[in-house]
């Protein structure tokens, strides 16, 4: 299920192997800045979000892997120029306690808009 600002912001799991995540983002008025373009928090979520999912897969839904943010750098490459930010993560490396991953955020169109790296600390099951 979504969590709370996931719903909110009408984000959704599109692909969830080990070790990778996608999700999709229609972009709704509501999510713009003062100059129409998705405000850069969007950016920033979207890639938290995907990075932080990556590396929380366990193939069974009652078996759930928690992470929490320690670290995250976001790169604004380009404006979007489509209609959905496309946000995909992939683990790069960790150990037992934490796991590093990077993010993309895409458009439909195929634009690169932002890029992003992350250190996540695994929580509880």
């Amino acid at each position: 299920d979504p969590y709370p600002p996931q719903a909110h912001l009408g984000s959704v799991l599109t692909g969830w192997p080990a070790g990778y995540s996608r999700f999709e983002l229609p972009l709704e008025p509501f999510l713009m800045n003062r100059f129409g373009i998705p405000h850069g928090g969007v950016h920033a979520m979207m890639l938290d979000t995907v990075m932080g999912f990556c590396g929380c897969h366990t193939g069974d839904p009652d078996n759930r892997q928690m992470a929490m943010t320690l670290s995250m750098t976001v790169n604004f490459v380009a404006q979007t120029q489509g209609k959905v930010m496309i946000g995909e993560g992939r683990v790069t490396g960790g150990g037992r306690k934490t796991f590093f991953a990077e993010g993309t955020v895409k458009d439909e169109l195929g634009t690169l808009i932002a890029t992003g790296t992350g250190v996540f600390r695994y929580r509880g099951r």
